[in-house]
């Protein structure tokens, strides 16, 4: 008790100035010990706490909840339902269930609060918890506050750009794309007008060609200049800045005021697309009314441009691309000038249509992807609706968690077949016998590749090691032996061969090396590939095939795998012979590490009561997950959110912790630079790393380090500290 009204926080000295004898609590010195005890883990808390006291409802409150009471009167002992009196109908059955023995919650309760650059709208999930005394008896209520800002307004995100794409879907000019757009975020925010702009050569003049306005509201649709809006427009515009106005009769000069009022507008938001270092195009949110914008209106417009403009593009791209076929069809072909001229065009419509056909791709599978994670994210929701439900039996209550864990893991496969597909994926290295594993491939293809094509597997007499992704690798080699048999139609003969301590040749540009490397080679008595075919084979979406018999990702796939660990793919081909595929890899040394059992028959030696992990993570809800999984797990723990702070808690040693579970994306110093001074100050120190998806592990893998992937279970928590643990 003393300790923390010896601290330096506003609140603590509120407490000790506060005349508490003239409360219903009476002087601190008769405080009874578990509310002592509640309101110092209150004060220590770094999150938004307050506690109700007593028949009275009085309230305490620790420095982070100061914020939410936002313009409330001083609420330090006042009565709880004085504070909230306008909201008290909403909060008065949750606080009543919190006294009678049931923790409760208010989900996404909005609020205004001060953020430093005026007020802004904000959500909040408010847990009330009883407090019991020792004899059990409910004596108070603990609330908690998380706040939901971000979660709610990336919903309503979402919707929006759901609805948008919904409403243009079948669009074919861009009138229809910027009416469809202009009203849904027009309605969404309840503005008055929302317009889109085209931008002239000069940067200055701008014709308004989509606009919705609300009934009442003028259409401001026209030609007009920027510099007729004022230097302030002009300069922020061009330089590729927002212009927010929230009243321009405060904001701004007379003279430009009076062009926004001619328009009927007092509050504008617009925002600038600009484009290889040119402003292209203009969409601006209008309000007959003074209105602050938020940080949300503002994303959003930005987000909602950019989505515009690529739409509007892809629609004039398409009806250049029919404009140039309909001209085709008029060339004079007996004139050498004009057949020139129709080869240059039909060039030019070719290279649309294909990079039209490719946006059409990509459109296609984040189409499917938001399809297959709604699915998901169905099951998710509609399982822990049911699991909140109180009379829920224990067989239903299993069944619908069973559900959740198994969705996850369905949710965390298809991400890994998309980074697979970008060839952003972390690879999962491991040293093996590239010859044990060709022979494996050898026989599997007996079977893929049909009775009429004979496999050949040629070894050497010497084992040779690779380090590289066993998964991919194999991968690799089948897509190669699938093209292979289609080229050969399904009769010929195809020859695996393994060589050691090959240079790496140049291939294409890319330099090579002295270096030992392994080759395998596929061979084929194909018919061979045609110049026109070759420079483009390795390109994703480029197939031969017929329609719906190829991806086009196959080799794509071989030259990512190739590159990503070190290695090159060379090919050689002759027309009407056949080709040869060569897949160079590092080679190295065998590995003999400490095998699984050894780790097994450690790991049940562990004793995690002392040992003390260091959790560094910068995601709040993320975070406090995993501080409850390791101490589950009988660990200690203290968290960081972020670098910094974590390096000024290990000491200068790094002794003060027996291990330390990181994340890799944090803001600042990340996750992997973390580890390495870690290691730096104490060499033998357990660091393990997790990460949804990083660019910097995708290209330079684990570095050394323990490494588990989100999302992740509290058994697979256990497994990856309890093996770091052991080579401690």
């Amino acid at each position: 008790m003393n300790d923390w009204l010896q601290g330096d926080g506003e609140m603590a000295e509120r407490v000790r100035c506060h005349d508490w004898a003239s409360t219903p609590l009476g002087p601190m010195e008769q405080w009874p010990d578990v509310l002592k005890t509640t309101v110092a883990l209150s004060f220590a808390s770094h999150f938004p706490q307050a506690i109700v006291w007593g028949p009275e409802l009085i309230m305490l409150y620790n420095d982070a909840f100061v914020p939410i009471l936002g313009d409330k009167p001083e609420a330090l002992g006042q009565p709880f339902n004085a504070v909230w009196q306008e909201a008290w109908e909403v909060i008065r059955p949750i606080a009543d269930a919190a006294f009678e023995g049931r923790a409760t919650y208010i989900e996404n309760f909005p609020l205004i609060i001060e953020r430093g650059v005026g007020p802004e709208h904000a959500y909040f999930t408010f847990c009330y918890s009883p407090i019991r005394d020792s004899h059990g008896a409910v004596v108070g209520m603990l609330d908690t506050v998380t706040e939901t800002t971000n979660a709610v307004f990336m919903a309503r995100r979402l919707a929006v750009l759901d609805a948008i794409s919904g409403a243009i879907a079948s669009a074919t000019d861009p009138a229809s794309i910027m009416a469809a757009t202009t009203e849904v975020v027009a309605k969404h925010l309840q503005l008055s007008n929302c317009a889109y702009a085209d931008m002239e050569p000069d940067e200055d003049s701008f014709t308004i060609r989509g606009n919705w306005a609300a009934p009442g509201s003028p259409s401001i649709v026209g030609h007009y200049s920027l510099a007729g809006f004022g230097q302030l427009a002009v300069s922020r515009l061009q330089a590729g800045e927002p212009l927010i106005i929230d009243d321009n009769l405060l904001q701004l000069p007379p003279a430009e005021a009076a062009s926004f009022q001619a328009l009927g507008v007092t509050a504008t938001l617009c925002m600038p697309l600009m484009k290889d270092g040119r402003l292209a195009a203009l969409m601006a949110i209008h309000d007959n009314k003074p209105r602050q914008w938020s940080s949300y209106d503002l994303s959003l417009l930005g987000e909602v441009t950019e989505r515009s403009w690529a739409h509007i593009e892809r629609v004039r791209a398409a009806a250049i691309v029919r404009e140039g076929l309909s001209a085709l069809a008029d060339l004079n072909a007996t004139l050498e000038q004009r057949v020139e001229e129709r080869t240059t065009l039909l060039i030019q419509t070719e290279a649309a249509l294909r990079q039209s056909q490719k946006l059409e791709a990509i459109g296609q599978l984040t189409g499917g992807v938001a399809h297959d994670f709604n699915n998901l994210l169905t099951i998710i929701r509609s399982s822990v609706d049911f699991l909140r439900s109180p009379d829920l039996s224990e067989e239903r209550r299993q069944r619908y968690m069973n559900a959740v864990a198994d969705t996850v893991e369905r949710a965390s496969k298809l991400t890994n077949q998309l980074l697979a597909f970008a060839r952003r994926q972390p690879l999962n290295p491991e040293i093996f016998d590239a010859g044990q594993r060709v022979r494996n491939i050898g026989d599997v293809l007996e079977t893929v590749t049909g009775a009429r094509i004979h496999v050949q597997v040629q070894l050497p007499e010497r084992s040779c090691y690779i380090r590289a992704d066993s998964s991919q690798f194999e991968t690799a080699l089948i897509n190669v032996a699938l093209n292979a048999r289609d080229a050969m139609d399904g009769q010929g003969t195809l020859v695996l061969r393994l060589e050691g301590d090959r240079p790496l040749p140049c291939i294409r540009g890319h330099g090579g090396s002295k270096k030992a490397f392994v080759a395998i080679s596929l061979t084929d008595t194909g018919t061979g590939i045609c110049s026109q075919t070759f420079e483009h084979i390795f390109e994703p979406f480029f197939t031969t095939k017929g329609v719906g018999k190829g991806t086009g990702l196959g080799l794509s796939q071989v030259f990512g795998f190739a590159k990503q660990s070190g290695g090159n793919v060379d090919v050689a081909s002759v027309v009407g012979e056949g080709t040869v595929f060569t897949l160079y890899l590092p080679q190295v040394e065998p590995d003999a590490g400490l095998d699984s059992h050894a780790q097994a028959v450690l790991e049940p030696a562990l004793d995690r009561t002392r040992r003390r992990i260091l959790i560094v993570e910068d995601n709040l809800e993320v975070g406090r997950f995993a501080n409850q999984i390791l101490q589950d797990l009988g660990y200690q723990t203290v968290w960081a959110t972020h670098a910094d702070e974590a390096l000024e808690m290990v000491g200068p040693d790094a002794m003060a912790f027996d291990g330390v579970f990181s994340d890799v994306v944090m803001p600042g110093i990340g996750g992997v630079a973390l580890a390495k001074e870690l290691r730096r100050r104490r060499p033998g120190l357990p660091v393990i790393l997790t990460s949804g998806y990083s660019e910097e592990l995708a290209k330079n893998g684990y570095e050394g380090f323990q490494f588990l992937a989100k999302p992740y279970s509290a058994d697979q928590v256990s497994r990856v500290l309890a093996k770091a643990m052991c080579k401690d």
